[in-house]
């Protein structure tokens, strides 16, 4: 009797405490926005961000280096969100968030500080994504995760909307204030402090060799692409050889070789690095796009910009329901195919004006809002459940640093327009042929995915389309029936 009293309680405390992390979900969509905001705001203005500060050539680091933290700390806080306590997590992030700000506010004036502060700024602004994404996976009951996940992309869309018009604002007036912008994000610490789970697991430690080394060799990648310094291959070599023995002999590290032994995860995480590579260099080419085609500023180009994102938030806010009637697979497959249509307007109509680079923009941010809830939903499908913090975390960091391999790549190339003379037919030659040959780069790596996924998905799903969970998440038991 009192055993089956105790397990009551037991519910209870569960259901409370479940019950509590919800009702933090909307103030860590906001956060999370207002970080994106700000990463989507850089972006936009990097050409005139390096001719102010006199570094031009510097310019894309300001996104790729954060790029880098960013990728570093997901893994680092989605890892840490299987043991250590959200609240404290939140915390260190507010701080990280406050002191960044201010950094950024205070001493503007020099490339590199520029780009440590985004960076410090960046670190403590993903904590809210990266606990939004732990709670998805912990706390709300399965069939309805991927319409969490589903706002969760909405919110990035959203928020890469509003950034993208702040920035082309401020652009006008001083770039300098969109540091201001996460400083907001103090507000909602009395909530958070009220409501997160303050739980952790006895016991448990943080690796942090392992998290620096992981981090070192990470960045020894990004700036290989960003610098195209073969020792710096080589290093990223020698790294991951290092992190490989570190992983497999150290006591308790924060992954073991066995997570990377799991093909069916491997599997899906190829999807995002081919998905999400031109996540962050569209922006900025479609900008310069617009310069060189109709002279429009960046504050004009936001306006032009935004049905994009806008689409793309109606993609992300409706990608659970859509992936609920036509399952994984088929979500996946659209999400793709509007990445490559996309990115392929653009390489072979961007001459014809703004409005070619406006529908361009419209389908490529439109299958970016598409992607996450397929894409993610079936990453999380292929770990168990007590690796479910882990694996967001290293889902983060591909989602992450794919993108910021392709910034440090494309940003210089187009700099220099280092293809001018090789366009796609019927683009003049010039910097319109450099921009469209790196629109082509970006579609035939989002159409590489999209023959990676039809190659692996009877793999990845027990049908071979991935109908059959999402038939619950609209309460429909038999998928027959859709």
């Amino acid at each position: 009797m009192s055993t089956t009293q105790v397990t009551a309680d037991e519910q209870l405390a569960i259901d409370e405490v479940q019950r509590r992390a919800l009702k933090t979900m909307p103030a860590l969509i906001v956060i999370f926005i207002l970080a994106i905001l700000c990463i989507q705001g850089f972006n936009l203005v990097l050409g005139t961000i390096g001719e102010e500060l006199g570094a031009p050539e510097k310019a894309s680091l300001v996104t790729a280096i954060p790029g880098i933290v960013l990728g570093i700390v997901c893994v680092i806080y989605g890892s840490l969100g299987d043991f250590v306590s959200l609240k404290k997590m939140m915390m260190v992030g507010m701080t990280l968030i406050v002191i960044g700000s201010v950094l950024g506010l205070v001493l503007s004036g020099n490339i590199w500080t520029v780009i440590l502060a985004r960076a410090i700024q960046t670190a403590g602004a993903q904590v809210a994504g990266s606990v939004y994404l732990v709670i998805a996976t912990k706390y709300v009951p399965g069939p309805k995760k991927v319409i969490y996940f589903g706002v969760f992309t909405a919110a990035y869309q959203l928020s890469t909307a509003i950034g993208v018009l702040t920035a082309g604002f401020l652009a006008e007036i001083n770039w300098v204030y969109l540091f201001a912008i996460p400083l907001f994000s103090v507000v909602f610490i009395p909530l958070l402090m009220k409501n997160l789970p303050n739980l952790s697991r006895a016991g448990s430690h943080i690796d942090t060799v392992g998290f620096i080394l992981a981090g070192i060799t990470i960045g020894a990648l990004v700036f290989f692409f960003n610098l195209m310094q073969w020792w710096i291959l080589g290093l990223f070599i020698v790294l991951a050889i290092v992190f490989a023995l570190y992983i497999s002999k150290a006591k308790d590290p924060f992954v073991t070789p066995a997570f990377f032994a799991n093909r069916r995860y491997l599997m899906a995480v190829c999807i995002v690095v081919l998905f999400y590579f031109g996540n962050y260099a569209m922006t900025p080419l479609l900008n310069q796009a617009g310069h060189e085609v109709a002279g429009y500023t960046p504050s004009q180009m936001s306006l032009v910009l935004l049905w994009g994102y806008l689409c793309a938030t109606v993609m992300g806010v409706t990608s659970g329901r859509i992936v609920g009637k036509i399952g994984r697979g088929p979500g996946i497959l659209l999400a793709g195919g509007l990445l490559v249509a996309g990115a392929l307007i653009a390489a072979f109509t961007l001459h014809h004006g703004i409005v070619a680079i406006g529908i361009a923009a419209v389908f490529f941010f439109a299958g970016l809002g598409m992607a996450f809830a397929p894409v993610v939903d079936t990453v999380m499908g292929t770990v168990d459940v007590s690796e479910s913090g882990r694996a967001v975390g290293m889902n983060d960091l591909i989602m992450n640093v794919s993108p910021s391999i392709a910034i440090a790549l494309i940003g210089p190339w187009m700099g220099r327009q280092a293809f001018s003379n090789l366009g796609m037919p019927g683009v003049p030659e010039g910097a319109l042929s450099s921009y469209s040959t790196l629109f082509f780069i970006i579609a035939c790596v989002a159409a590489l995915g999209i023959v990676w996924f039809l190659l692996v998905r009877s793999r990845l799903y027990s049908d071979a389309w991935g109908r059959e969970t999402e038939a619950e998440t609209i309460g429909v038991d038999d998928p027959e029936k859709l």
